[in-house]
C-alpha cells in the first residue's frame, strides 16, 4: 500500500506582491518572500501551520508532549514550537509554529483543523497603533503574561488573537479567522495599515524573530 501524499492545499489568503522564494511544503505552496517586502511593518500568512482543536470535558487532565494544557481562558503557553491557548473550560486551540510537524498523540480530543482556519502574522515596531483599527479588544492588557490569547471581533469577525513576546524591538500578533474570511481579512488588514505602510511578508522573516525571540526565551526560562 502507497503511502498517502498529501495533493494540492490553497492559502485561503492571496497577496498580490511577487514572492521572490517559495518552498512546496506538504501540499502547500508556502511563501519564504516578497520582492519588495522591506523590513516591515508586516502581514505574513501562516494559513499553512498545523493547527489543532482540544476539546474535552476534563481538559485540564490532558497531555501533550509531558505538559498540560494551560487552566485559565486566556492563558497560553509555548511547548516544542507548538502554541497551546486555552479558550474556555473545554477547548484550546493549538498552532504549531516550527517547520517540522510534531507527532500528536492518538486521543479523540484532538481534531487537525489546518485547512479550516486562515492565520496571519502582524510583525511590526509598535503593533499596538495597527491593531487598533482593525479590532477593539487592548491587546496591552496590563497584568497579562505573555503569550496570551484574547478572543473577539476584527473588523467585525469572530477571531482569535494571540499577543507573543517582544523580540528586537518588534511585536506581533497571531490572528485566526475562519477561512471563508481570509482573503477580506488580509485586504482589509492592509489597508487599515497604510499609514505604516504594511506590506505582505513571507515566512523566513516570522521564523527567524521567532526562533531567535519566543523560542530562545523559552529554552532560558
Amino acid at each position: 500500500m502507497k503511502t498517502m501524499e498529501f495533493s494540492n492545499r490553497y492559502s485561503p489568503v492571496t497577496f498580490k506582491s511577487l514572492p521572490s522564494n517559495i518552498e512546496r511544503r506538504d501540499g502547500w505552496e508556502v511563501v519564504l518572500e516578497y520582492e519588495d517586502q522591506g523590513k516591515g511593518p508586516l502581514l505574513i500568512d501562516l494559513s499553512h501551520v498545523p493547527k489543532w482543536d482540544v476539546q474535552d470535558d476534563r481538559l485540564s487532565e490532558v497531555e501533550l508532549w509531558g505538559h498540560m494544557i494551560p487552566e485559565r481562558p486566556g492563558q497560553c503557553s509555548l511547548q516544542n514550537g507548538t502554541l497551546m491557548c486555552r479558550m474556555n473550560s473545554t477547548q484550546a486551540v493549538m498552532w504549531h509554529l516550527m517547520k517540522r510537524e510534531p507527532a500528536l498523540p492518538q486521543q479523540p480530543a484532538y481534531t487537525d483543523v489546518t485547512d479550516a482556519y486562515a492565520l496571519m502574522v502582524i510583525l511590526a515596531r509598535d503593533v499596538f497603533p495597527i491593531m487598533e483599527k482593525v479590532t477593539p479588544l487592548d491587546l496591552s492588557a496590563p497584568g497579562e503574561t505573555l503569550p496570551f490569547l484574547l478572543q473577539g471581533p476584527a473588523f467585525h469577525v469572530r477571531c482569535q488573537m494571540v499577543l507573543l513576546c517582544e523580540n528586537g524591538g518588534r511585536q506581533a500578533v497571531l490572528l485566526a479567522c475562519s477561512r471563508g474570511y481570509g482573503q477580506s481579512m488580509a485586504e482589509a488588514i492592509l489597508d487599515a495599515g497604510k499609514e505604516w505602510d504594511v506590506r505582505p511578508g513571507g515566512e523566513n522573516v516570522f521564523l527567524h524573530w521567532w526562533n531567535e525571540g519566543c523560542i530562545k526565551r523559552q529554552m532560558t526560562e
